[in-house]
């Protein structure tokens, strides 16, 4: 197992083991988080664990020309109950996610120091939040990474009543341009929306077209 030192610096990814982890420790400063996100590294981890760094094979992703929308995925869409912003409330969207309820987990990844490490990364322009409201109160959205024009890096999503996430979710994808979105892993909720697997190779060649 890898080690992290204080450099900014990770092995290949190819020596990730057969679940994805890469390596451990370090810490959740800006410059390592975009170097990491940078070479398709995340981290992963409970609260009481150090720092987790994975580099999945396969990768789980989304192409937005597949992105699958339903009938009543359209018909909730069409109603316009609800209201979608990009940015405007960042750490409440983060703290949400946090704290939001799922059913494989029980606990949350998503700790103190991760939130505060990835407000840091939103104020310099690379952390992104899209907000769904429903009069006047949050209730749903996702936040996640862009390190590139073409590439968005998901992070985590929730929703405080039905199809509230969904909305966000492929609103914000029908008006952007990114040619791919990191799902990261395997939800039965994104495969419903068009996601699915490719190998890491693959992935990484859309965040580092050039080093083919």
């Amino acid at each position: 197992m890898y080690f992290v030192t204080d450099k900014i610096e990770f092995p290949d990814v190819s020596e990730a083991s057969a679940e994805g982890l890469l390596a451990v420790g370090g810490d959740l400063s800006p410059e390592r988080l975009i170097h990491a996100y940078s070479n398709g590294i995340f981290p992963w981890f409970q609260d009481e664990e150090p720092i987790l760094w994975w580099s999945p094979d396969p990768r789980f992703v989304l192409f937005p020309e597949e992105l699958k929308v339903s009938k009543s995925m359209r018909q909730v869409l069409k109603k316009g109950n609800f209201k979608v912003t990009i940015n405007k409330a960042f750490k409440a969207v983060v703290e949400n996610c946090a704290t939001a309820k799922r059913n494989d987990q029980d606990g949350t990844w998503i700790t103190e120091g991760m939130v505060n490490a990835y407000y840091r990364l939103h104020q310099l322009g690379y952390a992104k939040s899209i907000e769904v409201w429903q009069n006047d109160e949050l209730v749903g959205g996702l936040y996640g990474i862009e390190i590139t024009d073409s590439v968005f890096c998901g992070e985590s999503m929730f929703a405080k009543v039905s199809n509230a996430s969904k909305v966000g979710f492929i609103t914000f994808i029908q008006n952007s341009n990114y040619k791919l979105i990191d799902c990261q892993l395997h939800t039965k909720h994104l495969e419903s929306l068009g996601a699915k697997n490719i190998s890491r190779p693959a992935f990484l060649n859309f965040i580092k077209p050039h080093d083919t």
